[in-house]
């Protein structure tokens, strides 16, 4: 067997194992999930209204609002549920299952390939079931084309997996499990301070550089772009910038620990 299919047929093995782990204990990713949904369900019932007439200049919309904080929410979904994979890798780099891979025949990056994948597709499974909460108190997206619709499942998933790779890198770093998840918490807050719920000119001045240069904000302008047909102006290639960018520094970061010994 080449060397190659070694590595596909062994991180298939490892993908497996990690969907099985989130599938027969769903609860960390449903504790994770629940973020999003109600902060979702917070800023359009109980802010919907005074929100929206502070960004409609005096008319309240909830409707509007809607559309507005819907694409912030979607990556916050995706942040949240990184996290899992943080405490994920932390476990196994702790509790000796990494030490017994390291003696077995198989491709030493399928384990952390495993975790990846899984995670990605976790995520893309939580931002669907989040939107489809969104469509059902009233989010639509009438505007966007076939294309615009693939082109925002595409910067999803590469924001998706940029996360990933820096979650995973913080699950090598920590000591244990609630370390991993205590270091992970700026992927949630990280949305809070960006223009996910507020547009960046109604921030004070001394913030607004804080909440611009980060990678949520370029990636939540992008996505409202692509499905509410606002301007995107140069948000497009800043957000594929800042993921290609945080997905080379968390592989680097990852691989790097990996090849350290076990804990």
């Amino acid at each position: 067997m080449s060397a190659l299919s070694l590595a596909v047929r062994d991180s298939n093995t490892m993908l497996r194992r990690n969907l099985l782990h989130a599938w027969r204990y769903p609860s960390g990713t449903l504790n994770l999930l629940l973020t999003p949904i109600m902060m979702l369900l917070l800023f359009v019932y109980i802010f919907g209204d005074a929100m929206s007439a502070g960004i409609g200049g005096g008319s309240a919309d909830r409707s509007e609002y809607i559309a507005y904080v819907v694409p912030g929410i979607l990556l916050m979904t995706i942040g949240s549920t990184v996290i899992g994979a943080a405490v994920s890798v932390s476990i196994d780099m702790t509790e000796g299952i990494i030490a017994r891979f390291r003696t077995m025949a198989i491709h030493r990056g399928s384990i952390l390939i495993g975790h990846v994948v899984g995670s990605v597709f976790q995520s893309i499974a939580s931002v669907i079931l989040v939107g489809a909460v969104a469509v059902a108190i009233g989010f639509r997206s009438t505007d966007a084309t076939a294309l615009e619709w693939l082109a925002a499942f595409g910067l999803l998933t590469l924001f998706a997996l940029a996360l990933t790779w820096i979650a995973v890198g913080m699950g090598m770093a920590s000591p244990n499990a609630e370390a991993a998840s205590n270091m992970a918490m700026p992927l949630i807050l990280l949305p809070l301070i960006s223009s996910a719920f507020t547009p960046i000119g109604a921030m004070p001045d001394w913030f607004r550089p804080i909440a611009e240069y980060q990678p949520f904000t370029p990636t939540i302008e992008t996505l409202r772009g692509l499905l509410l047909g606002t301007d995107i102006g140069h948000n497009g290639w800043i957000a594929v910038a800042w993921s290609i960018g945080l997905a080379a520094l968390g592989y680097r970061w990852s691989t790097a620990s990996f090849k350290r010994d076990p804990k």
